[in-house]
C-alpha cells in the first residue's frame, strides 16, 4: 500500500485530523461580552459595542512561523512511537494568530504532549514560562481552560498549550512533574480560576486566604460584590455605587 505524503502544516485553526482533505473550521465564539451597565440597566454611555460577541482566532491560511518548519510532523512521530496516542487524538486543534503558534490539547493527553515537546532533541522546549486560567462561562463543556506558554532555548521559539475541561468537572493534570517552574503559577490559576490541577504536590491558594470562597478572576463571580474595609473606612461595592435609575 502505498503511503500518502504529508499535509501541509495547518495555519490558522485546523483539525489536525484531517490528513489531505480538510474543511474550513469556523471561529471559536466562546461567549457575548456584556457592559456592567447594558442590557436593560440604564446605559447612557453610548457605547455601541459594549455587547458584542468574543471570537477567538478562526482559520487562516497562513503557514507556521519561521523556525516552526517541520515542528508538527516530529510532534506527531513522537506521539505515534511513544505515546500511544495519534496526533489526531492527542492535538485537536493547532492555531496560527498573529505569528504565534497553540496546541489545543485534550487534558487526557496535556502532560505526554508536554513531555514529548521537552524532550525530542527535535523539538526541546525545555523551559515553562507559565501556566494561566481563562473563563469563558458561556462555552458549554469547556467553561475552564488553562494556558501553559513554552519556550525553546535551544531552537528559539515559543509555544502554547491550551487545555480545556468542563466547569462540573474542573480537572486538569498538573504539569509539575513535567516542569517544576510550573508550581505556584498552578496554585495561583486554581486560586482565582477553581481549576483543580491533579498530581500537585501542594495545590493551595497562593493570595486568598485558605477559607475565600469563590474564585475571583472567574466571569460569573461578582464584580465588586464584596465592601472594602480600609484604615477604619468601609467602601461599598463597585454595583452598588451607581444608578441610572
Amino acid at each position: 500500500m502505498t503511503e500518502s505524503p504529508d499535509p501541509p502544516e495547518p495555519g490558522g485553526t485546523v483539525d489536525p485530523g484531517d490528513a489531505v482533505e480538510r474543511t474550513t473550521p469556523q471561529p471559536d465564539v466562546v461567549r457575548t461580552r456584556t457592559g456592567m451597565f447594558s442590557g436593560g440597566t440604564g446605559d447612557t454611555s453610548g457605547y455601541g459595542r459594549i455587547n458584542r460577541p468574543v471570537v477567538m482566532p478562526g482559520p487562516g491560511e497562513e503557514p507556521l512561523p519561521d523556525g516552526f518548519d517541520g515542528m508538527l510532523a516530529v510532534l506527531r512521530d513522537a506521539l505515534d512511537r511513544t505515546a500511544g496516542a495519534p496526533f489526531a487524538e492527542a492535538v485537536r486543534a493547532v492555531v496560527v494568530y498573529r505569528g504565534e503558534v497553540t496546541l489545543r490539547v485534550p487534558r487526557e493527553h496535556v502532560v505526554a504532549v508536554a513531555r514529548l515537546l521537552r524532550d525530542e532533541p527535535a523539538l526541546r522546549f525545555e523551559m515553562c514560562l507559565g501556566t494561566s486560567g481563562v473563563h469563558f462561562p458561556e462555552d458549554a463543556g469547556a467553561e475552564l481552560r488553562a494556558v501553559t506558554h513554552l519556550q525553546s532555548i535551544t531552537h528559539g521559539r515559543r509555544l502554547r498549550l491550551e487545555t480545556s475541561c468542563p466547569d462540573a468537572d474542573p480537572h486538569i493534570p498538573s504539569l509539575f512533574s513535567v516542569y517544576p517552574t510550573t508550581d505556584w503559577h498552578e496554585r495561583e490559576t486554581y486560586d482565582f480560576f477553581g481549576i483543580v490541577f491533579d498530581g500537585h504536590p501542594s495545590l493551595t491558594r497562593i493570595e486568598m486566604p485558605d477559607d475565600w470562597e469563590g474564585h475571583p478572576q472567574r466571569k460569573d463571580y461578582p464584580l465588586g460584590g464584596i465592601g472594602v474595609e480600609f484604615h477604619g473606612a468601609e467602601v461599598s461595592a463597585p454595583d452598588t455605587r451607581r444608578s441610572y435609575s
